[in-house]
């Protein structure tokens, strides 16, 4: 080979190594801007999905909401915020005031038990009934049956003062009412299956569309708010003339229809 010759093959050679570097410089420089790219992308992404949980965890929850919403009273309530609901025939002269928690399993098992007695003595002009419900269960179990269940109830006001009675009825019964730790009452679908058990509420698309809507859900606060305002501590109890109605002990709230009927004939009679 000529000295011509080999000096071209080494410049050819010198050639194709500068062009090969150079397009391996540029694949480089552009598998660098796609990993950079690629990283603001995600960079981006965690952001916005910080930002998200941000905005999530600093909204109020739905009660926290329906403390500041619109107040809708039910039908067949009285009072500044529709707290009062009395029960009976305006004849009678006296009233029997029932403080009850519905997710409280003793409430249940005195509804079990005595329900049926208030409920003909009501009917009978015995005595009126004012129901003053509580939810201070949800707070010591970390829940929200109590308030749900509460506005439920007062979908069923809206409906009558029968359908209020029997709905209540229904919740404490042994086939509906879950344990003190067991938060059914949470679930609008539970609470509504528990309604199609009392005629004036079976299928009742308005009573269902109040429970799923939370349209009673500020009013259930407010009387929750009255519980915590009266000097009761515990549920179920009962009163009559501003003194508590106990059983034969002399403590404890009557949980048995006899036991109930002499503290109420004792307490008509004070």
């Amino acid at each position: 080979m000529s000295k011509r010759n080999s000096q071209a093959a080494k410049t050819a050679a010198r050639e194709r190594l500068r062009a090969e570097r150079e397009r391996e410089a540029k694949r480089a420089k552009a598998k660098r801007q796609i990993v950079v790219a690629t990283s603001l992308v995600g960079v981006l992404a965690i952001a916005a999905g910080v930002g998200y949980l941000i905005v999530q965890a600093n909204k109020p929850s739905a009660w926290e909401a329906a403390a500041d919403a619109k107040l809708v009273k039910p039908a067949n309530s009285s009072g500044e915020n529709g707290t009062t609901v009395v029960i009976g025939k305006p004849e009678a002269k006296k009233t029997l005031e029932l403080y009850e928690d519905p997710r409280c399993p003793v409430c249940a098992t005195f509804e079990q038990g005595v329900g049926e007695t208030i409920e003909k003595d009501v009917e009978d002009g015995k005595y009126k009934i004012r129901f003053i419900g509580a939810t201070f269960l949800d707070d010591s179990l970390l829940g929200e049956g109590s308030k749900n269940a509460l506005s439920a109830l007062g979908a069923a006001l809206d409906v009558s003062p029968e359908a209020f009675v029997a709905y209540k009825s229904a919740l404490y019964s042994a086939e509906y009412h879950p344990e003190e730790s067991a938060d059914k009452f949470k679930d609008d679908a539970y609470l509504i299956k528990a309604a199609n058990t009392v005629d004036a509420l079976k299928d009742n698309k308005e009573f269902q569309a109040d429970v799923k809507d939370g349209t009673f859900d500020r009013w259930a606060l407010e009387m929750s708010k009255t519980f915590d305002d009266s000097d009761v501590k515990g549920t179920p109890t009962l009163k009559m003339d501003g003194k508590k109605v106990t059983g034969a002990d002399g403590e404890n709230t009557p949980m048995t229809a006899d036991d109930f009927k002499a503290a109420i004939d004792k307490a008509l009679k004070g």
